[in-house]
């Protein structure tokens, strides 16, 4: 093994136990950990479902839908029985069935403080996807919700399962470059019209509640600080159909605690997706930085600038996603992105609003 390489593998084994995510304990005898997914759209049915195949210790038992054929379809598509199908009528049923140890909540922004609030009811554990929810008081009854239930609630950041999302972290909090002084990060596509994403009652917002919470968490993981300020401008233009009730573009400053300073963008009309964490002695460039797949990482260091691959992971971000949270409710322990982590997003994604309505400077108060 050459030198090169031994330092990549080196240090993505130090950003595996950085983010919480090395060696397991789980029980050998226990069985493997039964996932309800609840709303069979593109997101669940393509990317999620499909990378059960990939678990060691998840695995899909039943579905939720308002479509009986979406439950007929899938049911039989991944051999669950009709005995294991819901509609959203009779969701509580679930408290019912003993296999399902887990509801992923794949519905609408406006639809998962509801969904989730009733699977801990119903005695679940609850993986919810993100943004969260649509506003902090709806996060803090989910955190609450969960809590009396004794049950977890870890929200679906699934870049903290990538390889080169967590190497970065480790990267940029070990100081590789130097110490962090700025953070670029872009995010946004041309959103086509027609959707529920565009409908301010289900979506709670545009782009920011899409897209551009990729470029508001990044800058979170990659700095390990809650910023103290924000600043941000809206640029939207209110005669395309598409943004009647959601903005298109926004921009916004945070600052953090040590100084390090973060310039994002989130953007529905717009290309992109990529961050960058520039230090005192060059930086760590990830384009594209988010995807479902293809990342690619640059470094710049003593004025060469060089890519980084890591060796294909044995399993990806979305099966390694759903064996996390089977982990810890096998061993005990405590997702590395529990509700909390979708409820600091909120809370900078309230004052961002805040910010560009106001047109002022925002102060984050603990």
């Amino acid at each position: 093994m050459d030198g090169s390489r031994r330092s990549i593998l080196k240090t993505v084994g130090a950003g595996l136990a950085l983010s919480g995510l090395g060696a397991t304990r789980v029980r050998a005898a226990q069985r493997p950990i039964g996932y309800a997914i609840v709303g069979l759209g593109s997101y669940a049915t393509r990317q999620i479902m499909p990378n059960f195949a990939g678990c060691d210790h998840a695995r899909l038992v039943a579905l939720v839908s308002g479509t009986p054929e979406k439950l007929q379809r899938y049911g039989e598509q991944y051999n669950i029985p009709a005995t294991h199908h819901y509609s959203y009528a009779d969701y509580d049923r679930i408290r019912n069935n003993p296999d399902i140890d887990v509801v992923y909540v794949v519905l609408p922004n406006s639809m998962h403080a509801e969904y989730s609030i009733r699977a801990a009811q119903a005695g679940k554990h609850v993986m919810c996807e993100k943004p969260m929810a649509i506003s902090v008081a709806e996060c803090q009854a989910m955190i609450g919700a969960s809590r009396k239930a004794g049950k977890l609630l870890m929200i679906g950041y699934r870049s903290r399962f990538e390889p080169y999302n967590r190497l970065a972290i480790d990267l940029a909090r070990r100081g590789h470059v130097g110490p962090t002084r700025i953070i670029t990060s872009e995010h946004g596509f041309p959103i086509k019209p027609n959707q529920w994403r565009l409908d301010r009652p289900l979506s709670g917002g545009g782009s920011l509640m899409d897209i551009g919470i990729y470029s508001l968490n990044a800058t979170r993981y990659l700095s390990g600080e809650e910023p103290v300020s924000v600043s941000a401008i809206e640029a939207t233009d209110r005669s395309d159909r598409r943004f009647r009730t959601v903005e298109d573009r926004i921009s916004f400053l945070l600052r953090f605690p040590s100084g390090i300073e973060a310039t994002c963008v989130s953007s529905y009309s717009s290309a992109h997706n990529a961050y960058r964490v520039v230090g005192t002695q060059g930086w760590i460039d990830m384009e594209p930085a988010t995807p479902y797949e293809g990342h690619a990482m640059r470094i710049r260091k003593d004025g060469v600038v060089s890519p980084r691959v890591l060796p294909a992971p044995s399993k990806n971000q979305f099966a390694g996603q759903l064996d996390h949270l089977a982990e810890c409710i096998m061993n005990g322990t405590t997702p590395i992105v529990p509700g909390e982590e979708g409820l600091a997003d909120l809370r900078v994604i309230e004052a961002i609003y805040r910010s560009a309505a106001e047109g002022r400077t925002i102060a984050m108060t603990a």
